[in-house]
């Protein structure tokens, strides 16, 4: 019944809020649901592959798509660079297919300025004390980098005010249940449905 185009899905949250397994299980159940593929000038992590994960750039590359207006949004994140590659995101909306974007905060809110209809969702984990747990079971963070990553999380749950949806990570499948249940509700909205009102009105005229 939505209109062609499909819903532009913003999600954030803190490091150790298990984003990126509670997206990974939501695609895996929404076949209409693209993951994009976020540009980044850090290292690949253990695990982590080309073209899926992100696009690994050197700071050079980065630059060059930065001056030729490439990105919907970017931001610099721990010393790296990260940015959201505008074509391809429109590309896949106006195919149908609705696009979720895994970004920080501030990258969010810069996305919600360009598109007031982004659908902004804020994933939470259900106590303080899971950040540092989760962060330290990276095994990747030395204990300074471990406690700034803390503070930092606490002042990215500030920012959860200006979303319009908040999901708490205390079961993944739940997680992932809970998107679906807002992407549902979304597409059931009448200003998601114009054109279909109008056929029935016009007959489609």
């Amino acid at each position: 019944m939505q209109d062609k185009r499909g819903l532009l899905i913003v999600v954030s949250g803190p490091s150790g809020a298990g984003k990126g397994t509670i997206l990974a299980h939501t695609i895996e159940s929404y076949p209409t649901l693209k993951y994009s593929v976020s540009v980044t000038t850090r290292n690949p992590r253990k695990g982590e592959i080309e073209g899926v994960n992100y696009y690994f750039k050197t700071l050079e590359e980065f630059e060059t798509m930065l001056n030729q207006n490439e990105f919907l949004e970017y931001q610099k994140v721990y010393d790296n660079y990260y940015g959201t590659p505008f074509s391809k995101v429109n590309e896949q909306l106006n195919q149908g297919f609705d696009v979720v974007l895994e970004i920080d905060v501030k990258g969010a809110l810069e996305v919600k300025n360009k598109y007031p209809d982004a659908v902004m969702i804020f994933i939470s984990p259900a106590k303080r004390e899971t950040i540092e747990e989760r962060l330290r079971g990276r095994s990747t963070e030395s204990e300074e980098q471990l406690k700034i990553r803390t503070n930092s999380a606490i002042e990215e749950i500030k920012q959860a005010v200006f979303y319009d949806y908040i999901v708490v990570n205390e079961d993944v499948h739940q997680g992932a249940m809970d998107i679906i249940a807002i992407i549902e509700a979304e597409k059931c909205k009448v200003k998601n449905n114009k054109k279909f009102i109008d056929n029935l009105i016009y007959g489609g005229k």
